[in-house]
């Protein structure tokens, strides 16, 4: 396994499951949950 690296974390592309919009994010998407853009993720969190 990779260790931790420092610096700025890595970003993958992806779609938003919400809005459909393309958004980038910190983790590579694996399909099998919904991706949330940023304005989605605030929303679901209120």
């Amino acid at each position: 396994k990779k260790s931790a690296r420092q610096g700025p974390r890595e970003m993958h592309d992806a779609v938003c499951s919400e809005c459909g919009a393309d958004c980038q994010v910190p983790f590579k998407p694996s399909g099998d949950k919904p991706v949330l853009c940023r304005d989605c993720f605030s929303a679901s969190r209120g």
